[in-house]
C-alpha cells in the first residue's frame, strides 16, 4: 500500500524496546473469561521482533469455556462486567460468565484507519496465527470483528496458504458474516505485510500491497487490536517450546485521510 503524504500515524510498535510496551498492549487473551495467570501470553522480543509462541508448560487458557485450547495473545483494550456477569468482550459461545475482574483499559481503540502488520509464522497443523479487531463492547451490540489475517497451519504449505480475512458479525445485529479464505500463493513463513483500509463505507484488505478482498460492511464503533497465536488439541509428538511461533516486525495504524 502506498501511503499518502497527509496520512497521520496514530499507532506504531516496532518492538524495539527491551520489553513489551504495556502502554500499548495487555499481554493477555480475554482474561475476563479466565484469569490473568491462565490467559498470559508466552512471548519474547529479540532483534526488534515480537515472537508469540506456546510454552512447554503453558496451560489451557479457559478450560471451562474453551476446552484444551492454548493461546498467547496481546490486545490493545479490555472491557468486561463484574464478577459472574455475562457481559464481556468477544462472547464466543453461550453460557459465558466473567471469572476475573480486570480493570477497563483503552490503550488503542481506532474507529476507521489504515493498518499494516509485517509478520511471518512457523505453523504446525494444530496452530493458528491471526490479527483481528473487535468492538470494545461497552455496548453489547458493538461486538463485530474485522479479521486482518487468519492462517491455520493445516491449510499452509511452502507454496500457498489459505489466508482468511473479512467480517464476522459475532453478536452485532447490523453485520453479517462475510469471510474470504481463498488461497494465496505465499509462504507464510516468509515476511508478508497484511493490511486493511477501514473507512465508514467499506473495508479493503491487502496482502503485500495487493488488493485481495473488499467488503461494503463497516463497523461504526471503536475497535481494539487482538494479536493471537493458538495451539489446538492434537495427537502425536509434543511440540517443543518455540518450535512453532508467530513473529511480528511492526504494526502501524494511520488515520483516514480527509
Amino acid at each position: 500500500m502506498i501511503l499518502q503524504s497527509n496520512s497521520k500515524l496514530i499507532f506504531e510498535d516496532n518492538f524495539d524496546g527491551p520489553a513489551l510496551d504495556i502502554n500499548k498492549w495487555l499481554p493477555n487473551y480475554l482474561p475476563h473469561w479466565s484469569s490473568l495467570e491462565l490467559s498470559a501470553a508466552s512471548y519474547e522480543i529479540t532483534d526488534k521482533k515480537l515472537r508469540l509462541f506456546i510454552s512447554e508448560n503453558q496451560q489451557y487458557w479457559s478450560p471451562e469455556f474453551d476446552g484444551e485450547n492454548k493461546v498467547s495473545g496481546i490486545q490493545t483494550g479490555h472491557f468486561a462486567g463484574p464478577l459472574n456477569s455475562p457481559h464481556g468482550q468477544h462472547r464466543f459461545r453461550a453460557g459465558l460468565t466473567v471469572k476475573s475482574e480486570v480493570p477497563e483499559m483503552q490503550l488503542f481503540l481506532p474507529q476507521y484507519c489504515r493498518l499494516d502488520i509485517r509478520v511471518r509464522a512457523k505453523l504446525k497443523p494444530w496452530n493458528l496465527a491471526a490479527l483481528w479487531l473487535i468492538g470494545f463492547e461497552d455496548q453489547p451490540d458493538h461486538s463485530g470483528e474485522i479479521t486482518v489475517f487468519e492462517i491455520f497451519g493445516k491449510s499452509a504449505t511452502e507454496k500457498e496458504a489459505q489466508v482468511g480475512r473479512g467480517i464476522k458479525r459475532i453478536n452485532d445485529p447490523l453485520l453479517k458474516d462475510e469471510f474470504d479464505d481463498s488461497v494465496l500463493p505465499i509462504d507464510v513463513s516468509d515476511w508478508h505485510v497484511y493490511s486493511i483500509d477501514w473507512s465508514p463505507n467499506k473495508i479493503d484488505f491487502f496482502t503485500d500491497g495487493e488488493l485481495v478482498t473488499t467488503t461494503t460492511q463497516s463497523p461504526n464503533y471503536p475497535m481494539q487490536l487482538m494479536l493471537n497465536f493458538y495451539e489446538f488439541p492434537h495427537s502425536g509428538p509434543k511440540t517443543p517450546e518455540q518450535d512453532a511461533w508467530m513473529e511480528v516486525d511492526f504494526i502501524r495504524c494511520f488515520a483516514q485521510s480527509e
